[in-house]
């Protein structure tokens, strides 16, 4: 990719959210190798979730965001797994 300073706001937005995946990815396999158990991970995720929309946004509110994203995210998956 060329200089960020010419990065159009969306390719920025997909770079910021690119190092994000990326650490949520390291953190992964960092919680794998505390717990085997994967409903105890799927939780801790989700608690951080809620985490970060804590005192910002109503739980209702949490939980329609993150269906939605489970929506935008779940063609993707479905495609790749076959």
């Amino acid at each position: 990719m060329g200089c960020r300073s010419m990065a159009t706001p969306t390719d920025e937005n997909f770079h910021d959210y690119k190092k994000a995946e990326k650490k949520a990815l390291e953190l992964l396999a960092a919680m794998k190798t505390a717990t085997p158990k994967k409903t105890d991970i799927e939780l801790a995720l989700l608690v951080a979730i809620f985490e970060l929309h804590k005192g910002t946004l109503p739980a209702g509110t949490i939980v329609s965001v993150i269906q939605g994203h489970l929506k935008q995210l779940s063609p993707f998956y479905a495609t790749k797994a076959s």
